[in-house]
C-alpha cells in the first residue's frame, strides 16, 4: 500500500524562457535569422511600432493568438504542474505570453511580458479585458479607448517584475527552464536569490551563470529535463522534510 504523500512546506519557483514552448510548437524570435515568424521584432513588438502601424500589430498578434489554439503543453509543462501535488507553494514565473502552463495544471502563474489571450485600453494599461479571439483595429476598451495586445513591448515597464522579484527572494527551491537569461530586467531575478537556495537549469545550450548558490545544469529539452528535476526535488523532500 503507497504511504501517503504530506506535501512538502518548501516554496518552489519556477522561471520559464522561449524553451519551455519551443517543444509545444510556439515560434520563438530568438533564433539564427533574429526574426519572430518573418517579422522584425522592431516591427512588431515595440511602443513605436504600435504608433506607426498599429494594424500590423494587431494582425500579428491575432495569428500568434490563433497558434495557440493548434498547440498543447508539453510533458515539461505537466511536469511542472505536478509539482503542486508535492509542494503547498508552487509559483511559475515566466517571459512566455502563452497560456500553456495554465493549460498544463498550473495555478499559480505570473507573466512578466503580457499574455496573448488579453487586451488592454491603450489608455490605461491596468484595464485589461480577456482576449480569446482576434482584436482589430477600432474594438475599445470600457473606457473608450483602442484595445491593443497586452504585451510588454520592448523599452516598456515590466508591471508584474515587483511581484516576481518578492516571489523569487522568497524561494526555497528554484528551477530555470528554457531562458537564454538575456532579456532584462527578467534576466535579473535569478540574481536575486538566497545563496542557499538550490538552482537547477534545464536547457540544451544552458546561459553561463555565475552563483553563489547550489547549481545543477541539465543539458536537454524542457519535456525531458524538467521531468527529471522535478523527480529530484520530490525525492529531496521526501528525504529532507
Amino acid at each position: 500500500m503507497q504511504m501517503e504523500w504530506r506535501k512538502s512546506q518548501k516554496r518552489v519557483v519556477v522561471f520559464t524562457g522561449a524553451g519551455m514552448s519551443a517543444e509545444s510548437g510556439v515560434s520563438t524570435f530568438r533564433d539564427a535569422d533574429g526574426l519572430w515568424e518573418n517579422h522584425r521584432i522592431e516591427e512588431v513588438c515595440t511602443a513605436e511600432a504600435w504608433v506607426r502601424n498599429p494594424q500590423t500589430v494587431l494582425e500579428f498578434y491575432n495569428a500568434r493568438r490563433a497558434q495557440l489554439d493548434e498547440v498543447e503543453p508539453n510533458a515539461g509543462h505537466r511536469a511542472v504542474a505536478e509539482l503542486e501535488r508535492y509542494f503547498d507553494s508552487v509559483t511559475v514565473v515566466t517571459q512566455n505570453v502563452d497560456d500553456l502552463h495554465e493549460r498544463a495544471g498550473s495555478s499559480r502563474v505570473v507573466h512578466l511580458h503580457g499574455e496573448l489571450r488579453k487586451a488592454r485600453s491603450e489608455r490605461d494599461s491596468e484595464l485589461i479585458v480577456p482576449a480569446p479571439g482576434p482584436t482589430h483595429w477600432g474594438d475599445r476598451a470600457p473606457d473608450g479607448a483602442q484595445l491593443r495586445p497586452h504585451i510588454v513591448f520592448f523599452g516598456e515597464a515590466v508591471p508584474e517584475y515587483e511581484r516576481a522579484l518578492e516571489i523569487v527572494r522568497s524561494a526555497d527551491l528554484f528551477l530555470v527552464v528554457g531562458t537564454s537569461l538575456a532579456v532584462y530586467p527578467a534576466a535579473g531575478l535569478v540574481y536575486q536569490l538566497r545563496p542557499e537556495v538550490p538552482v537547477w537549469l534545464v536547457d540544451p545550450r544552458p546561459a553561463r551563470v555565475e552563483l553563489p548558490n547550489p547549481l545543477t545544469v541539465v543539458r536537454t529539452g524542457a519535456a525531458e529535463g524538467v521531468r527529471t528535476v522535478v523527480d529530484e526535488m520530490v525525492e529531496r523532500c521526501r528525504i529532507d522534510g
